[in-house]
């Protein structure tokens, strides 16, 4: 269920706190199929089954990016900002893959507010630690620092 907030100034006082979890997203070999295809990322961990069982994962995995990309679509499962009427991203401090994204996996992302500061004119940038996790692993397979512009 998506958490909603009414105001973006009540984010202030939420620095270091979680934000809300997103719905769970499966990531199928479609998806990954998809991802090499737009990015001419065809490397055979990705794409060729029969190969990928006799590698190191014991099977295809999604791309580190397709699962970074991923964030957008989790994030709207997550939560909303109702006086907010645009937002942008701004980029990205930190990003690590600590861990394979098995074909056929379900993702969900955890975010935590780690900054909040006030723009001129309105609105405000977040940093946002998003933490995505496997279902039913016990190390994340994403944690990224988000910076996002919200105006209001």
């Amino acid at each position: 269920m998506i958490k909603h907030f009414a105001h973006l100034a009540e984010l202030a006082a939420r620095v270091g706190q979680p934000l809300a979890d997103s719905d769970w997203i499966e990531v199928e070999q479609s998806r990954i199929d998809a991802f090499a295809e737009a990015t001419r990322d065809p490397q055979w961990i990705h794409i060729d089954p029969v190969r990928a069982a006799a590698g190191p994962f014991g099977g295809t995995i999604a791309h580190g990016f397709l699962t970074l990309s991923l964030l957008p679509a989790l994030l709207h499962t997550a939560y909303v900002i109702d006086d907010v009427r645009m937002g942008v991203n701004y980029g990205l401090n930190r990003v690590r893959f600590p861990a394979p994204v098995p074909s056929g996996s379900r993702l969900r992302a955890r975010f935590v507010l780690l900054a909040f500061d006030a723009q001129p004119g309105g609105g405000a940038q977040l940093t946002v630690e998003a933490t995505i996790e496997r279902e039913g692993a016990g190390k994340p397979v994403c944690v990224a620092e988000l910076l996002t512009r919200l105006y209001t």
